[in-house]
């Protein structure tokens, strides 16, 4: 039986819905909003998040939606088919589905809850210790001077020089490098650089490379690296796993990519049959949702680099007395987020 049938026919009693909002001041002209709707029903109380990046796109959610009544997960997910979940269109079509993912993971946190059991539960998988990547675009030092065993993904920019390059390779730290390539209107936006592909490539032979933009020169950059090539912005379904220009060997599994519980676990079913190793990707998550990535990772892949790091290590100062890698399941687990 695949994944989502073993979660399909989950029931859930909902009566009514709040939503909970976040904002941390992450820069300068920067905002980051993410809003948590909370799903209520038979005493319990159901948590997803919304990672939409546009702050102004968090305003006017959608507070009266038909969501009410006695359904399984299936039903309810056919029911917010119907639904319009944003008032005006977003900025970005990929927000469309962080929003769907929001109450979908809402949904299941809440029937799991209701039926007193946890994902593992449910599907018979074993929680496991997570190892964890830190994510950043600062210099890694501060961080390891820390926490010298502390493993990291990296974002290369064109500003990278070949002494940047090297210091990094030389801690023998850096286990996974993001190009984001697939990236258009963001902050985070990075041009195709092929002299970058190649350095890069050449200094880190053992890491994972996430997300180049393809082009005829960045592909000659990175011939003999095919490998280690890894995907996540393009992949929101199975059928993305088609169109990516180079088969995917490695894909960063973000949840709320997908928008529904049902492409999620299709996706994670497509990977287990095709041989592609995956990794947990989170995306500056305020609440709920980076328990819940973690809980997702610890359950089908908990040794791999997962960019899953306790939401402290996303300030922008390193600091001491944060939990190490890998993070430890508490015994006994609930609902969609990992207890630890």
């Amino acid at each position: 039986m695949n994944l989502y049938d073993r979660l399909s026919d989950l029931d859930i009693e909902i009566s009514g819905y709040r939503l909970e909002r976040r904002a941390v001041e992450v820069s300068s002209g920067f905002t980051r909003v993410t809003t948590t709707v909370a799903l209520e029903g038979a005493g319990e109380t159901g948590r997803g998040e919304d990672v939409g990046y546009e702050a102004a796109d968090h305003d006017g959610y959608p507070r009266d939606l038909d969501l009410a009544g006695g359904v399984t997960l299936d039903q309810l997910s056919m029911r917010l088919d119907e639904q319009e979940l944003f008032p005006r269109a977003p900025r970005r079509e990929a927000d469309r589905d962080y929003r769907r993912w929001a109450f979908e993971s809402a949904a299941l946190d809440l029937a799991l809850s209701q039926a007193g059991t946890s994902l593992g539960g449910i599907l018979e998988l074993p929680y496991r210790p997570v190892r964890f990547v830190v994510s950043t675009r600062l210099e890694i030092g501060p961080w390891l001077a820390i926490d010298p065993d502390l493993e990291f993904k990296l974002d290369p920019t064109p500003d990278w020089t070949a002494e940047r390059i090297r210091r990094a390779a030389d801690s023998d730290r850096v286990r996974a490098l993001d190009f984001k390539g697939y990236y258009e209107g963001t902050e985070v936006d990075a041009p195709a650089d092929p002299v970058l592909y190649r350095a890069v490539a050449e200094a880190f032979p053992d890491a994972i490379l996430e997300d180049p933009a393809w082009t005829d020169e960045t592909r000659a950059a990175l011939s003999g690296h095919e490998d280690r090539i890894a995907w996540d912005a393009p992949i929101h379904s199975v059928a993305d796993l088609d169109r990516v220009p180079v088969p995917p060997r490695w894909l960063n599994v973000k949840p709320s990519r997908f928008g529904t519980l049902r492409r999620l676990c299709d996706t994670l079913d497509a990977c287990e049959a095709r041989g592609i190793a995956c990794y947990g990707g989170g995306q500056f998550e305020l609440g709920v949702g980076r328990s819940q990535i973690q809980a997702l990772a610890s359950l089908f892949f908990p040794d791999a680099p997962n960019d899953v790091a306790p939401a402290g290590y996303n300030d922008p100062e390193p600091r001491a007395g944060l939990p190490g890698s890998p993070l430890r399941p508490a015994e006994r687990q609930r609902g969609l987020a990992l207890g630890t």
